[in-house]
């Protein structure tokens, strides 16, 4: 089983206090002979807003500059997952945690082609 990222006890915490039931800590992709392991899977009780929604977190601290790197292998294993997921757990929707500094300084930046 993987390590856990820097910030997963963080991210962990605020799908708790946002009213998330945290069902799996890693959350495990079988698919035929794979095993893969998401960082946390959560649901949301049915309520008037939710309809008992359920995610699959996977966390990446993107621990320093440049990024570049460490989102090509995020992607990567994002896209896998995505696809893992719409086979073995359809009515799970996927998401990528990551740093909310990263988010505005790497994830935010405009591509030019100057």
């Amino acid at each position: 089983m993987p390590a856990k990222d820097v910030i997963h006890n963080e991210v962990k915490n605020a799908l708790i206090k946002d009213g998330w039931n945290i069902t799996d800590d890693p959350y495990i992709i079988d698919y035929k002979e794979l095993t893969l392991f998401a960082d946390l899977g959560a649901e949301q009780p049915i309520g008037a807003e939710s309809q008992g929604r359920k995610i699959v977190v996977e966390i990446k601290s993107f621990n320093a500059p440049p990024y570049f790197q460490e989102f090509k292998e995020a992607y990567g294993q994002y896209c896998i997952y995505r696809d893992l997921l719409a086979l073995t757990d359809p009515e799970r929707e996927l998401y990528l945690a990551i740093r909310d500094n990263v988010y505005k300084t790497f994830f935010k930046q405009e591509l030019s082609n100057d």
